[in-house]
């Protein structure tokens, strides 16, 4: 897993790199937590995205939001951390011309930004997002959602509420043309601190039925 380094809008950006198994290998971004509550791209959520994907032969990147470990810059209240999101696809994409399909995945305020990210670029062809922060940011903005993808969150999470995340899935659902699977774990805390396994297995079964040519 080489380490890269970006160029980015507030300077230099740091990411782990694993390229796909064959030339037209899918590619796959990782996003990670909110970097003012300790969240960074070796957190063990992103960790356990990061090889649902690089498992299946994606070229897979996470990265550092500006101000986190060598990414230069500061925090910029979700502005920025999009901009950085765009610049580390754009990367992926250019790395990778012939990849078959593009995702975004991304854990609680990465989830935020990653979403967004779909909303301005349609080419994404699906989406996983832990535990998203329904909360404390608005989603209101997926209208309508451009891709089919999965929502896992846990039943005792109590900085999201499920019933404030079903809201958005339910939201979600009217959208024609597209599938959004939601995947409530018994049990599981917002930071998955004794489920962390479920993150990569039930993450890892929707991939494969969504790579197998299934819509959920």
């Amino acid at each position: 897993m080489p380490e890269v380094i970006l160029t980015g809008a507030s300077g230099r950006l740091e990411g782990s790199f694993s390229p796909g198994k064959t030339e037209n290998a899918p590619i796959a971004l990782i996003l990670h937590p909110h970097p003012k509550a300790g969240g960074q791209m070796n957190n063990a959520v992103t960790i356990q995205l990061y090889r649902v994907f690089m498992k299946r032969g994606f070229a897979t990147l996470r990265f550092n939001f500006r101000g986190v470990g060598k990414s230069q810059g500061e925090f910029d209240s979700g502005i920025g951390e999009l901009a950085d999101a765009a610049t580390a696809l754009d990367w992926l994409q250019s790395t990778n011309p012939t990849a078959s399909q593009c995702w975004v995945a991304g854990y609680q305020f990465g989830a935020w930004i990653g979403m967004q990210l779909l909303m301005r670029r349609p080419e994404t062809d699906g989406f996983i997002s832990v535990s998203p922060p329904t909360n404390v940011y608005d989603f209101s903005f997926l209208a309508p959602c451009p891709a089919s993808g999965l929502i896992l969150h846990g039943s005792q999470d109590a900085v999201a509420s499920p019933p404030e995340v079903e809201r958005v899935v339910a939201k979600l659902r009217t959208q024609k043309g597209i599938t959004i699977a939601y995947d409530l774990v018994p049990g599981a805390n917002h930071y998955w601190s004794e489920h962390l396994e479920e993150v990569e297995t039930r993450t890892g079964a929707y991939l494969d039925r969504r790579l197998a040519g299934g819509k959920s």
